[in-house]
């Protein structure tokens, strides 16, 4: 109980100090994810965790198309509430297999929501290089921006200690995985500034390199041990989805940790992990989509408050295709919204 109480104490420091992301609502979840039937965003909704429901039958909840205005598809949907806690964010991979034919893709989605059913975004095509970002005059990553093969899998962290030229605190830091085989070997994790506003993105700095490629990141604060976690794909080394730690959110991240990744799934392939806390539980469970399967199985397992100790993985209940994605805990009026909205809709 004592351990528990200085974990919730610490946990509402953090919170109060803006250092993670807003935490808010004790009814249920919502899993946000691309669809496995098509490069779409769907919803599904839980009171448990495990058990959801579809919304719109696991259709689309925006027409990926005004949304992605590079390839018309939105994967890997990331969701989090702003800042004040007034307001919803989402970050998607703009990419379309379906119409492309290649697993490359050339830029990001943001987009923003008063009530997770309407959302306004920008898209930002790196492709087109300094002029899209608001620091064009910042060190480049690369000389020839045109040569972008991938920007995948972004997600959000609000992080309170960055400082805007005009002097103005926090921003929200989008981390993802790029590739330009012109210039590098392998897609290394790098990480930009979006303002409040959502519309704003600074240019891409290197987030760390271990010397082989990484994708799929999804970083968490655990007040348990007060640093930030790191759950990844290592496509190099032994594949696999790892965990590394820092003290510092754009920094110092670790080697991952070799002796202890989800690794009860044998041989098979897993990415698009996502770490999420149950309702009033100290402990985690890492979702993640097992690829290789036929048909694929989109797993949940659990770990500690460490976020160690990976197991007991179980297939998620209920959702139509579920695919990579994330997960947010709802109020009571936010899980009614969505299930008056489906209801609406299905008529």
């Amino acid at each position: 109980m004592k351990s528990l109480f200085l974990s919730a104490l610490l946990a509402a420091v953090v919170l109060s100090a803006g250092g993670q992301n807003v935490q808010k609502g004790s009814y249920g979840y919502l899993y946000c994810h691309m669809s496995d039937q098509g490069e779409w965003t769907a919803y599904a909704v839980s009171r448990d965790g495990y058990r959801y429901r579809d919304i719109l039958g696991g259709r689309p909840v925006f027409d990926p198309q005004q949304h992605a205005r590079i390839e018309g598809g939105t994967r890997d949907a990331y969701i989090t509430r702003s800042s004040d806690g007034k307001g919803y964010l989402m970050v998607t991979t703009d990419m379309c297999v379906a119409r492309s034919h290649k697993w490359d893709n050339y830029g990001i989605d943001l987009l923003r929501s008063k009530d997770l059913i309407h959302w306004s975004s920008v898209t930002f095509d790196f492709r087109r290089g300094d002029s899209i970002f608001c620091d064009p005059e910042s060190p480049s990553p690369y000389r020839d921006w045109s040569t972008v093969n991938r920007v995948w899998a972004p997600q959000i962290f609000w992080d309170p200690a960055f400082t805007w030229p005009d002097g103005e605190k926090g921003g929200y830091m989008i981390y993802y995985s790029m590739l330009n085989r012109a210039e590098e070997q392998y897609d290394r994790m790098y990480y930009s500034h979006a303002d409040r506003s959502f519309t704003r993105l600074t240019k891409p700095k290197l987030l760390f390199d271990w010397g082989y490629a990484t994708i799929d990141a999804d970083i968490n604060f655990l007040p348990s041990d007060g640093l930030y976690h790191m759950l990844i794909k290592k496509e190099g080394g032994r594949p696999g989805i790892y965990t590394a730690t820092s003290r510092h959110l754009t920094h110092g991240w670790s080697m991952p940790v070799e002796d202890d990744y989800v690794s009860f799934e044998g041989t098979k392939k897993c990415e698009g992990s996502s770490a999420f806390q149950l309702i009033g539980d100290s402990t985690w469970r890492v979702a993640y989509i097992q690829y290789s399967d036929r048909p694929k199985h989109y797993r949940i397992c659990k770990a500690d408050s460490r976020l160690r100790n990976f197991r007991d993985p179980v297939d998620i209940e209920g959702v139509t295709a579920p695919q990579h994605g994330s997960f947010m805990r709802l109020t009571k009026r936010e899980y009614k919204r969505l299930l008056k909205w489906d209801r609406l809709q299905q008529r």
